[in-house]
This record gives structure tokens, C-alpha cells and sequence, in this order.
């Protein structure tokens, strides 16, 4: 099966009213996300996916180093939706959401929600997701929404520091799996959820969110550019903000960072 996705069967198959009914492929991309932002600066409509077979420069949170070898899922799409850009941030938990479901769907497999913006399956990272939006003033010009998802690879060809936390669809199923049928699921899944935000606000996604966070009432350890903390994971704000209780019974809200859960005390759900 090859690594490349053919896009004419994915246009046909595809039922969605507005995500990918523009598709552009590419064998080789530095970042997906910084060839989106290209498009999106030309004009690209929105619902415009760039899909590309392996990234040179991939980019996680932070700026660090995203590792895309041939075989993963690697796209970003361009949104313009009419929110204010305090708002545009929560579309990282409406497209983790939408994998979520995506991958419990398809593979059956226990799959959680992490904050902010990783997917587990069966305990390690399956898919990582970056947002990046352009704004004037306080109107928002455009969101990148890039998705990476570890699909037809055996996760022993990553870099060995990231073999502990990171697996991939191949590893768990011990198959490989049909990413046309995987980006037309998860494109399907993410215009339901992305219209349920529109429509009815943050709420009812932040909800269904909640019922993959499998780490919410674990120990964590939280880390921010400045600070460290570690608590008890006991609730994600409205505003997709961690609430971290700490040893002392005071509560932190933690707006950015990332956490690492505690072993042996990470109670899964029924996912």
C-alpha cells in the first residue's frame, strides 16, 4: 500500500460540505502548517487541506521538532471562521475531539483526550496538533489547524527519546490502515464537531472532550515556559484552561504548558 493518498478517490467518497473540497497534495513539504499559511495569505478558501507525505521541518507546540516519515498522516487545514482570536484557540480541543472519535471509531482503540493538544492511544501519543492563527487588531484573518497522526509505521523508526511516549496506528493494530479512509472519517468527523462550536459555543465540545481526558483526577506534573507544578489534573476550564489542585489545596489555572502524568496513578476510562 502506498504511502501516498490518492485524493481523486478521497474527493469522491468525501461527504462534507466544505472541508477539503479543495485538496492539495505534495510529496515533500518543509511544514505542512507553514505551506497552509502560504495558501491561506493567497487566498485560499476556507476548508483548503494541504496533505503532504512527509514533512522536512515539521513543527510541534514550542517550535519543537515534529518527526513525519513517510507512511504518518500529515495536513493542515485553512479556516476562516468569524470568532474573535481568544476563541480561535479552543479549535485545538474541537480537532482532538474529532480524532478521538476518529480513531475509537474506525480501530476500536482506547484512545484519550491530553491537554492541550495530543491523542493517546492505548497510553502513548498517537497525534499531536498545532494551531496557529494570523490576526489584525482583533479581527482573525485565518486559523492553520495542523494534524499529525502516526499511522503506517512501525513507531521503532522514530527517534529513540520519543519511544517511550509515542506509538503509532501500525504498532497498535499491527496492520497498516487506509489513510484515505482515515482523513475521509476524521474531515467528516472534524466539520460535524468544527459546526457544533459554531453553532452552540465551546460547551457541549469541551464536554465530549472531557469523556476521552482520561487524566483528569491523575497527578500530573505541568510545566510552562517560567514555572513547574505538580498536582492533581482536576478540571479543564471554559476557556480551555488546565485547573491544577496542589498540594497545599490551592487551585492553579494553568493557560499553557504541558503535563506529564504520573505512573501508576492514570485511572482510564472506558475508551
Amino acid at each position: 500500500m502506498s504511502a501516498k493518498i490518492n485524493v481523486n478517490k478521497l474527493a469522491e467518497e468525501l461527504h462534507t460540505k466544505h472541508l477539503g473540497k479543495s485538496i492539495i497534495f505534495s510529496s515533500a513539504v518543509g511544514s505542512t502548517n507553514d505551506w497552509a499559511k502560504e495558501l491561506a495569505i493567497l487566498g485560499a478558501q476556507d476548508g483548503t487541506v494541504a496533505i503532504a507525505e512527509t514533512q522536512t521541518h515539521g513543527r510541534g507546540r514550542l517550535n519543537r521538532k515534529w518527526v513525519s516519515p513517510r507512511g504518518g498522516l500529515w495536513l493542515s487545514l485553512v479556516l476562516r471562521p468569524k470568532l474573535r482570536p481568544a476563541e480561535a484557540s479552543r479549535l485545538v480541543f474541537v480537532c482532538g475531539l474529532a480524532v478521538a472519535e476518529t480513531l475509537h471509531q474506525l480501530y476500536d482503540l482506547r484512545v484519550e483526550t491530553k491537554w492541550p493538544n495530543d491523542v493517546l492511544a492505548n497510553g502513548k501519543k498517537v497525534c499531536g496538533i498545532l494551531a496557529e492563527m494570523n490576526t489584525k487588531g482583533e479581527k482573525l484573518n485565518y486559523v492553520i489547524l495542523g494534524i499529525g497522526i502516526n499511522a503506517n509505521f512501525k513507531v521503532e523508526i522514530l527517534p529513540e527519546q520519543l519511544l517511550e511516549n509515542a506509538t503509532s496506528l501500525k504498532t497498535e493494530l499491527c496492520t497498516r490502515i487506509s489513510l484515505e479512509q482515515l482523513l475521509k472519517t476524521l474531515l467528516e468527523r472534524l466539520e460535524n464537531a468544527y459546526a457544533l462550536f459554531m453553532n452552540q459555543g465551546f460547551d457541549p465540545i469541551l464536554k465530549e472532550w472531557k469523556k476521552y481526558a482520561s487524566f483528569l483526577g491523575s497527578q500530573v506534573e505541568v510545566t510552562t515556559t517560567t514555572e513547574k507544578w505538580t498536582g492533581t489534573a482536576f478540571d479543564v476550564d471554559d476557556d480551555g484552561s488546565l485547573m491544577l489542585k496542589l498540594g497545599d489545596e490551592t487551585t492553579r489555572r494553568v493557560m499553557a504548558g504541558d503535563i506529564q502524568i504520573h505512573p501508576n496513578k492514570h485511572e482510564t476510562n472506558s475508551h
